[in-house]
C-alpha cells in the first residue's frame, strides 16, 4: 500500500477550513450549499456561488471537491436539487454525496459522480451491487464492524462489482468525529421534540441532553449512571487505523462540517502521517499516543472506537460539550504583513498578549496556523508584553494576511487559572 492509494477526506464548512483541510494534507473536501444537507440547520454552508471557487481552489491544490446533497428530498424541492447539481457540473464539482434515490439518479443523468451516504445504512455486497449502476463509492453503515467490512471488500473483487466509471467500487469509511446513537444517523428525537428533522438537515442534538427518569406513582427521579446515556463519545480510529486499511477501505472520511479550521488542520494531519506512518512500516504505539494527544487539542466528546472493533454497546459521555485540553480566546486580528520580514502587525482588541503564548490565526486563505509569539514589539520596541488595545508586531513563520483572526490558544486548565 502507497499512501497515494489512500483517500482522506476532510470536512470544509468555511474557507478557513478548506484552507486548513488543504494544509492538514486532504486528499478530498466535502461541503453543502444552502439547506440540501445534512448540516442545513448549521451557518457553515456555502451558496452555489461559493461553487466556482472551491471547485478552482481544489483543482489547483490537487483536491477532489465534493457537494453533499444527502438529505430526504420531497417534491417541491425536486427543481432546486436539479439546478445545485446543475450547478455542481457546471463548476466542476468531482462528486455529489447522496442518499434520496431522486439526487442519486439526477446526479448519474448529469454524468456526475456519485458516493452513496451512510443515511443509505448500506450493510451488504448485495445491497452494493444494486446501487453500483449509480455509484462509484459507498460509505458502509458505521454499525458494521471489520470483518463484515473486509468480506463486502473481499465480494467485490470477488464478484468484479464496478461503477459507473468502470472501476471496482470503493469502501468509504468514518475515521473520527461525532457519532449519532441511531442507526446510521435515521434519528427522529428531534423531529418529535422540535419539529425539525435531523434527516433534513436540522438536528436539534436532542441526544446531547443530560435527562432524569421518574417514577411514575412515586414522583422519584433518577439520573441514570450520571451519563449522557444517548450521546456518545466522539468515534477516534487512529489507534487502528491499519486494521481499517486492511479491512479494504480506501476512503477515509473525517466528520465535522461544524468544526473549526483548527480542528479540521489538526485532525487531517494526524490522519494523514498515521496513513502514511502505516504505508511506510513506522506506524508504533508510541507514535499512536502522540496522535491522540494532539487529537484532544481540538474538539470533541472524549474517544471511542465506534462499533468496528466489535462492540455492542455504546461509550457514553459524563459531560455536555468538548473534552479538548486547549481552547482559544479571541485577541485581536492582523492589520498588515511585512513578507520580506516576515513580521505580523496585530492589533489586539481584547487581551494582552506576552512572548512564549501560543497563537493561532485563521483566515479564508490562511486556514488554521499556530506558532510562539517568540519576539512581540511595540512602537519597534521589543517587548515582552503587548496591552489590549494597542498595535504590536509578531514574528511568524507563517504568511499572514489582513483580517485574519488571532486566538491565544491556551491548556484548558491554564484557562481555569486564570479566571
Amino acid at each position: 500500500m502507497n499512501r497515494k492509494d489512500i483517500e482522506i477526506m476532510a470536512p470544509a464548512g468555511s474557507f478557513e477550513s478548506l484552507m486548513a483541510a488543504i494544509s492538514g494534507g486532504a486528499d478530498s473536501v466535502y461541503f453543502g450549499a444552502e439547506q440540501l444537507n445534512m448540516r442545513a440547520g448549521s451557518s457553515k454552508n456555502f451558496s452555489p456561488d461559493d461553487l466556482s471557487r472551491i471547485a478552482s481552489i481544489c483543482r489547483d491544490k490537487g483536491l477532489k471537491s465534493y457537494l453533499t446533497l444527502n438529505v430526504v428530498v420531497y417534491d417541491e424541492e425536486q427543481n432546486r436539487m436539479h439546478e445545485l447539481v446543475d450547478f455542481a457540473v457546471q463548476n466542476g464539482i468531482s462528486a455529489i454525496i447522496a442518499s434520496d434515490p431522486s439526487v442519486i439518479v439526477y446526479a448519474r443523468s448529469r454524468g456526475l459522480e456519485v458516493h452513496l451516504s451512510t443515511q443509505m445504512n448500506i450493510s451488504n455486497s448485495e445491497t452494493l451491487r444494486l446501487y453500483s449502476q449509480w455509484a462509484d463509492v459507498a460509505v458502509l453503515a458505521r454499525e458494521l464492524n471489520l470483518q463484515q467490512v473486509k468480506k463486502i471488500h473481499e465480494a467485490i473483487i470477488e464478484n468484479d462489482i464496478r461503477g459507473p466509471k468502470g472501476d471496482l467500487m470503493k469502501i468509504e469509511m468514518f475515521i473520527h468525529g461525532a457519532l449519532c446513537m441511531a442507526i446510521s444517523g435515521k434519528c427522529y428525537l428531534s423531529l418529535h421534540e422540535n419539529n425539525k428533522s435531523a434527516n433534513r438537515g436540522n438536528c436539534y442534538q436532542t441526544c446531547r441532553k443530560s435527562y432524569i427518569v421518574t417514577e411514575k406513582e412515586s414522583g422519584y427521579q433518577l439520573e441514570v449512571d450520571n451519563e449522557f446515556i444517548m450521546s456518545p463519545k466522539d468515534l477516534c480510529t487512529i489507534g487502528f487505523i491499519d486494521k481499517i486499511l486492511e479491512a479494504g477501505a480506501s476512503v477515509l472520511k473525517i466528520e465535522g462540517r461544524a468544526r473549526s479550521p483548527e480542528y479540521v488542520r489538526v485532525v487531517t494531519s494526524c490522519y494523514d502521517q498515521a496513513v502514511r506512518a502505516v504505508a511506510e512500516g513506522t506506524y508504533t504505539p508510541e507514535k499512536v499516543k502522540e496522535w491522540k494527544e494532539k487529537l484532544a487539542t481540538v474538539f470533541n466528546r472524549g474517544f471511542w472506537d465506534g462499533y468496528y472493533l466489535g462492540r455492542k454497546l455504546g461509550e457514553w459521555n459524563d459531560r455536555y460539550g468538548s473534552a479538548a485540553t486547549k481552547r482559544k480566546l479571541y485577541t485581536g486580528k492582523v492589520t498588515n504583513y511585512f513578507s520580506k520580514a516576515g513580521v505580523a502587525e496585530i492589533k489586539l482588541e481584547n487581551g494582552d498578549l506576552e512572548r512564549g503564548d501560543t497563537l493561532l490565526v485563521t483566515g479564508p486563505t490562511t486556514g488554521a496556523v499556530d506558532f510562539v509569539a517568540e519576539e512581540i514589539r511595540v512602537d519597534l520596541k521589543e517587548s515582552v508584553k503587548a496591552l489590549k488595545g494597542e498595535f504590536c508586531s509578531v514574528k511568524t513563520p507563517f504568511v499572514l494576511r489582513r483580517s485574519d483572526k488571532v486566538y491565544r490558544w491556551v491548556d484548558h486548565k491554564d484557562l481555569h487559572q486564570e479566571d
